[in-house]
């Protein structure tokens, strides 16, 4: 039986067993290395910031407050993440991923937790007792976008199975986009100027929000790109 042979070839995850005949696949980066978990707490943030979103709308506006402060400590907590990927970054010897990858990543998730935090504050100060459906319709993409999100940073280990990911949040935020038209459409047909103009306001934070996240899936794509 031949010895199996060291691949020094450019493509360090492909190698060759001779002694099965069979593709192994290694991984690029270390199991769930700290900057992964970081990214993926991060998104976290935005799964646990649409829940509260969806609180807020729920309820009348004398009991926005509490809510929205809670939204503020969402906030302030992915941004405690993004400061302590960026110390990680500066401080390892060794990145799972080029420091410009992470570093993007990571400033769309946050950018996207600023928008949902904005959203909810402008629905309190608003005094929006009621949104319209298509704000949850908006929501719902968000929270899968980010649950999405959170697995698929944890597995940034393995670029080979993020493809599917990639495109799925691209179909999502194209669904944002359309449920946005149609929201505004809505809004110019049913709402006199004061009550568009902020309900418009909320509209224009979340499907934001969702271009962050199709940001991040994009990312994604050009690491896979870069690392076929």
């Amino acid at each position: 039986m031949p010895a199996a042979v060291k691949s020094h070839g450019s493509n360090p995850r492909l190698d060759k067993s001779l002694e099965t005949g069979k593709h192994v696949k290694l991984r690029l980066f270390p199991q769930e290395p700290a900057g992964l978990n970081l990214l993926s707490q991060m998104a976290q943030q935005i799964v646990l910031a649409t829940a509260t979103l969806a609180e807020i709308l729920g309820v009348p506006a004398d009991e926005h407050a509490k809510l929205v402060e809670d939204m503020h400590n969402i906030e302030a907590k992915s941004a405690e993440l993004h400061f302590a990927l960026l110390t990680h970054m500066r401080t390892s010897f060794v990145n799972p991923l080029p420091r410009e990858d992470m570093y993007a990543l990571s400033r769309y998730l946050n950018e996207a937790m600023e928008k949902m935090d904005a959203a909810a504050e402008l629905v309190a100060l608003y005094r929006l007792d009621r949104l319209p459906k298509r704000a949850a319709d908006q929501l719902e993409i968000i929270s899968r976008q980010a649950e999405l999100t959170v697995d698929a940073m944890r597995r940034l280990n393995d670029l080979d199975d993020l493809e599917d990911y990639w495109i799925e949040i691209l179909r999502l935020a194209k669904r944002a986009e359309r449920t946005h038209r149609v929201w505004v459409a809505d809004m110019i047909a049913d709402m006199k100027w004061a009550q568009y103009s902020r309900n418009r306001d909320i509209a224009n934070q979340l499907v934001e929000v969702t271009k962050d996240m199709r940001r991040v899936a994009t990312q994604v794509g050009s690491i896979i790109v870069k690392e076929s």
